[in-house]
């Protein structure tokens, strides 16, 4: 587990970026990565206590290009997919540090609520609620679905790339599978029952999470509730639900072993809750605004957060809880990406350069003898005893002997 922050971490501005080797470098081995409304790509390095802003070479960031949706493009976490809200996604390749491409994907209405990456094709989602595949090298989508207005979030499920979920406002929970040539959703759930007013309950689905080795969905909503839906029962009402605070939650991560989640809601509230008897276990705090962005490493108790605070903050979960780390960014954040590195620390260090290797030319030279100007070879053949003052000249090293002392 990193160390606490106790130093202030040193940001570099897009345009003062260090050379391409050193760019490389800190983006091989950064631990977070955010997106900001001014469509800056942000990495951050908790070892190093270094952030650096990562922007395409052409021009400076405009809100034009606000990030509002990251995703990994492989498992070996080597590209990250950027959806900008000019409608492009942009590939960022962290092993070179550089951005890579860049492509459209137009249809529908509203910012990109989704990016996901399966079998070689691109998954996206707006908010109008187009949902569109496209393949890797090619301007036409595949297939499109229409899974309804005001859309939240759209989620891929982990273990079955092929699926995805969406919710919104107004729009429940759907599940999708992307291989069959249905245009229904293989699963849509019910709402509520009514409250006990007899009131229609409203729906809002901000965030979607999948639980691992199950077919049970955990979703968070604008009302400040928590519910989760098992997909192998027959019932499509939440077979569980909780409430947290009175604010609307924004964002929802799963903690190592999928046994609670981690929600965050429009005050900067934190809080963790059991999921399978819904009770909460504890807050965390340190926000000053709204929650945007949440994930928890897959196998340590680390959280890491951001917000409209224009703050990243990092959370340990498991005692002694607290706040490990706190990185000021300067922009407004919109979403975030944590490394699934185990060991953070275990940074390799770059190679230090060896010494030259001997070739057959560097013997040649050594072999031949110098060339001695003629005024060089005259003050060679000069003896010592022969320089102004006919005394041999001494070096600093070898002092004469001192003449013995009168008596």
């Amino acid at each position: 587990m990193v160390g606490k922050q106790t130093f202030p971490y040193s940001l570099t501005p897009p345009w003062k970026s260090p050379g391409g080797s050193i760019m490389a470098a800190s983006a091989r081995w950064n631990h977070v990565w955010v997106g900001s409304e001014t469509g800056i790509l942000k990495g951050v390095n908790l070892v190093r206590k270094q952030a650096v802003n990562f922007t395409e070479a052409a021009g400076r960031p405009s809100r034009e290009e606000e990030v509002s949706a990251l995703c990994w493009a492989d498992a070996a976490e080597s590209q990250i997919l950027i959806g900008c809200a000019n409608r492009t996604v942009k590939s960022f390749s962290t092993e070179e540090g550089k951005f890579l491409k860049s492509r459209c994907c137009p249809g529908g209405e509203g910012t990109f609520r989704g990016l996901a990456k399966h079998d070689g094709c691109l998954i996206t989602c707006v908010e109008s609620g187009i949902l569109r595949v496209w393949p890797e090298d090619s301007s036409e989508h595949i297939k499109e679905l229409s899974v309804g207005p005001s859309v939240c979030k759209m989620r891929q499920d982990p273990d079955r790339p092929h699926i995805v979920a969406t919710g919104g406002k107004e729009n429940s929970l759907k599940v999708w599978d992307l291989q069959g040539s249905s245009q229904e959703p293989i699963f849509r759930a019910k709402n509520v029952r009514n409250d006990w007013l007899n009131l229609r309950v409203p729906i809002w689905d901000q965030d979607i999470q999948f639980l691992p080795d199950s077919q049970k969905i955990v979703t968070c909503t604008g009302h400040h509730q928590v519910r989760v839906y098992d997909l192998a029962s027959p019932q499509r009402r939440p077979v569980l639900e909780a409430t947290y605070g009175e604010y609307p939650l924004m964002a929802m991560t799963l903690t190592p072993g999928g046994n609670s989640v981690v929600v965050g809601n429009t005050h900067g509230q934190l809080a963790e809750i059991d999921i399978r008897q819904g009770r909460l276990v504890c807050c965390l705090k340190g926000l000053a605004g709204s929650v945007r962005g949440l994930q928890c490493h897959p196998t340590q108790p680390i959280l890491a957060s951001c917000g409209l605070d224009r703050v990243l903050r990092v959370h340990r979960l498991r005692e002694p809880r607290g706040l490990e780390h706190k990185v000021y960014l300067k922009s407004r954040l919109n979403c975030l990406l944590l490394s699934g590195r185990d060991n953070w620390e275990d940074e390799p260090q770059e190679p230090a350069p060896g010494p030259p290797e001997e070739t057959e030319t560097d013997e040649l030279w050594a072999s031949l003898e110098p060339v001695v100007s003629a005024a060089g070879a005259k003050r060679k053949q000069r003896a010592p005893e022969a320089q102004p003052g006919g005394k041999k000249r001494q070096s600093l090293g070898a002092q004469a002997p001192l003449p013995p002392l009168c008596k």
